[in-house]
């Protein structure tokens, strides 16, 4: 990708977001984007680029939540929050979009491995201090965590 290409995705992401600030559902937000098929392929690449927005600081608020022992829903519930317009546009384009919500599917795995990371140093005395009250991970084993780094 070249670095003009570059700086019109994130032209083209940010017309997106400002047209979802209006309204997410509209249903002309990915109408007239600029180069949007050469830039994303279609509407699903703008979703998953957006989606992969989310990911990015998600894992790093989940991260953070495992060195504050706190639970992984407080990392998601703080994001939603800074992020309502960008939450409110996934979610609404989850069911047309096939893409997307294998996409999110993963996210979930992500943070069901921070809860077992953090259960797992709660369990061996390491960083986490408190282990979720509530919720299907609640009652998941805790599993090997692997990096990929």
């Amino acid at each position: 990708m070249s670095w003009n290409d570059f700086h019109a995705r994130g032209a083209v992401l940010q017309l997106v977001m400002e047209r979802a600030r209006v309204d997410p559902g509209d249903p002309g937000l990915f109408v007239d984007l600029p180069d949007m098929e050469k830039l994303f392929g279609g509407p699903d690449g703008v979703l998953l680029a957006l989606e992969h927005r989310w990911t990015t600081h998600l894992a790093a608020k989940l991260d953070q939540a495992i060195e504050d022992g706190a639970p992984p829903n407080t990392a998601w519930n703080e994001l939603t929050a800074e992020q309502p317009v960008l939450r409110a546009l996934l979610d609404r384009y989850a069911g047309g979009s096939r893409s997307l919500r294998e996409a999110q599917q993963a996210e979930r795995g992500m943070i069901g491995a921070h809860f077992n990371a953090q259960v797992h140093a709660d369990d061996s005395g390491g960083l986490g201090r408190g282990r979720p009250e509530s919720g299907a991970a609640a009652a998941s084993p805790p599993a090997r965590v692997v990096s990929r780094c």
